[in-house]
């Protein structure tokens, strides 16, 4: 992995650089009411001093005093008056002048289109929506066909510009992520991805349904445009279920492979006519919805990690991996135990997008009218693959690896039942704020040393804004945890606890601005590589390094339902965490990986879970003392 790939991994969901073409970034797509978000101003260059005085803060509890002593030299070398550091400030301050993003064409290049290691695991997300409990066979595919109707249904209130625009406080968000999510393909390459967007002259009409490894065209509308009724839908998806017979070959797999191997692969598919046909009608759908067969033996896991896991990646090849197109940017999802979701490819959006989406689908169900569906609805069209000899040794070994990959990933989701954003509010705390030092206390907890914590920031009151990073780990978070954890007063653990609290939540307020440390200081860096020049002594040094390995990776992604969002690790020794804080309970999807002896989801977990009722138990003894 090339120095510039491991720069990507560090600071986001992986990996590489070059400038996409802004006609290409831009997208054709239909995108009515976004026009008029024109006037929403660009993504700032933070000032150099403010950037580096805050950098220096945030290295501090991750090095020793020798580390920090040398870094703060470095430091003040890079920022001197007449530096290195001026002249690449002046060149990003140039590039800005003539984007209306400085930093949106880098990052879908190096984050996403440009990254080669499998988008499963290490890239796409789950998002296990309130699960379900078949008893049959019919009421499985009755919900899967309200799901269709749900996910149309929400494209249909896009396509009449009936979605609010989200506003953060008073500013209005960009939302044309909204517009890229259905219709989207990421289409592989031999050294890059490309993203496919479908045709605004000539929109999509089919869904892509999976079964058995077989994909099938579903046509979803009428001759006039309108939505088929839930009952129509549900025609087709019986008529799919009874004709499928025996398991396809796994050709799904091949969408969860190295993105270089999958791009030599998809060349030498597209080579017989039948073949490109089918990749063209998956291209071009709206989206897939998966009906998976069973799933192996999972032992002791609860109901809420087995879905994460068959949401991220399908369980292996002899499961339903192969039942997946993973470059499609939603697969929606449906297990027959009643494990419900969907796993997305994540270049064209994050995550509130695809949350609202779900919000949507899972209250449409809820008041779904009784549908009793006249007359015949289309005939599904079975798509056919023909898989020569190369394409079948490439497809045995993207089997192997994509089992490998399954088996390696650990996850423990759970629901803390004891208390949610309520009882935290009570306190006068920033819910987020406060589950993000519980997170940092529970790392604490387990490795005695603080962690380099990414927690995602959205930067959408920008135009074609996309994130920032919240350095989560902070002087203040190491101290509350060593408070936590030793022989303090309640009084001295909650003055720590909110002192950490004030102080996440003030960096919060910087990185949602566009005034954080990481894209700040990686646009300098590529800037510095765009020109030529070489990359200066602060990139390569500890302070850096070590800051931007990112131990725990987080995310808050809320829904109005019982769900959350779930991820593999960012780095090998690390942790995911994604939760959903809900009025009296909070939802986590976390994960490790089994091949680090360090790491384990379900210490991680345990420590979690301990940690939130220390925190909540000082608060209540304080203010019981009060009384």
């Amino acid at each position: 992995m090339t120095s510039l790939v491991g720069l990507f991994r560090a600071v986001a969901r992986p990996s590489f650089l070059k400038t996409f073409p802004r006609s290409e970034a831009k997208i054709t797509v239909a995108m009515r009411g976004i026009m008029t978000q024109q006037n929403l101003p660009h993504l700032p260059v933070p000032p150099l001093k403010k950037t580096l005085d805050k950098y220096l803060r945030t290295v501090k509890p991750l090095i020793t005093d020798e580390e920090f002593k040398i870094t703060s030299n470095v430091v003040a070398k890079f920022g001197a008056p007449g530096g290195v550091g001026e002249k690449l400030q002046s060149l990003l301050e140039k590039r800005a002048k003539s984007t209306t993003n400085w930093f949106a064409d880098w990052w879908l290049n190096g984050a996403y289109l440009e990254f080669r290691s499998p988008v499963t695991v290490y890239s796409s997300p789950g998002l296990v929506f309130p699960l379900q409990n078949f008893k049959s066979s019919d009421e499985r595919l009755t919900y899967a066909a309200k799901m269709i109707a749900g996910a149309l249904d929400y494209k249909k209130k896009l396509d009449e510009d009936a979605i609010p625009v989200e506003k953060l406080g008073k500013d209005p968000l960009d939302m044309s992520q909204y517009y890229k999510v259905f219709g989207t393909c990421r289409m592989p390459g031999l050294t890059k991805d490309t993203l496919h967007f479908a045709d605004p002259n000539n929109p999509p009409r089919h869904i892509i349904v999976s079964h058995k490894n077989h994909f099938y065209k579903l046509i979803v509308y009428d001759d006039n445009n309108n939505i088929l009724s839930w009952g129509k839908l549900l025609q087709q998806l019986n008529e799919i279920i009874q004709s499928a017979g025996e398991p396809g070959p796994p050709i799904g797999v091949l969408t969860a492979e190295n993105r270089n191997v999958w791009g030599k692969a998809f060349k030498k598919l597209s080579e017989d006519r039948e073949n490109m046909e089918s990749l063209d009608i998956i291209k071009n759908s709206l989206f897939l919805l998966c009906l998976d067969g069973p799933n192996p033996d999972l032992g002791n896991l609860n109901f809420q990690t087995r879905a994460a896991l068959q949401t991220v990646h399908g369980n292996g090849s002899e499961a339903n991996s192969g039942n997946r197109w993973f470059d499609k940017t939603v697969q929606f999802i449906v297990g027959d135990k009643g494990e419900v979701g969907l796993t997305y490819e994540h270049s064209p959006a994050e995550g509130p997008p695809i949350a609202f989406l779900m919000d949507h689908i899972v209250n449409y169900i809820e008041k779904a009218p009784s549908d009793v569906a006249g007359g015949k609805s289309p005939k599904p069209e079975k798509l056919k693959f023909n898989i020569s000899g190369k394409v079948q040794k490439v497809l045995e070994t993207a089997k192997e690896n994509v089992d490998k990959l399954v088996d390696d990933l650990e996850m423990s989701c759970f629901t803390l039942k004891a208390y949610g954003k309520e009882f935290i509010k009570s306190q006068r705390m920033s819910p987020d704020s406060y589950i993000q030092m519980a997170i940092q206390f529970a790392f604490y907890r387990i490795h005695n040393e603080p962690g380099a914590h990414y927690e995602t920031a959205s930067t959408r009151k920008y135009l074609d804004g996309r994130t920032e990073v919240i350095r989560s780990c902070s002087l203040e978070s190491v101290a509350f945890a060593k408070t936590m954890l030793g022989s303090k007063s309640n009084e001295e653990k909650v003055k720590a606890l909110q002192e950490a609290v004030t102080g996440h939540k003030q960096y919060t307020i910087e990185a949602v601005n566009g005034f954080g440390v990481d894209r700040h200081l990686l646009g300098l860096k590529l800037i510095a590589i765009e020109n030529g020049m070489d990359i200066p002594t602060l990139f390569m040094d500890t302070a850096y390094i070590r800051s931007s390995h990112m131990r725990i990776s987080t995310s808050q992604v809320s829904g109005k339902c019982d769900s959350f969002m779930c991820y593999g690790p960012l780095v090998v020794d690390g942790y995911g965490c994604c939760y959903n804080p809900l009025p009296n309970e909070i939802n986590f999807g976390t994960s490790a990986y089994k091949s680090c002896p360090d790491t384990n989801a379900e210490k991680f977990r345990q420590a979690l879970e301990k940690s939130f009722i220390e925190m909540h138990d000082a608060l209540v003894s304080v203010q019981k003392s009060k009384l």
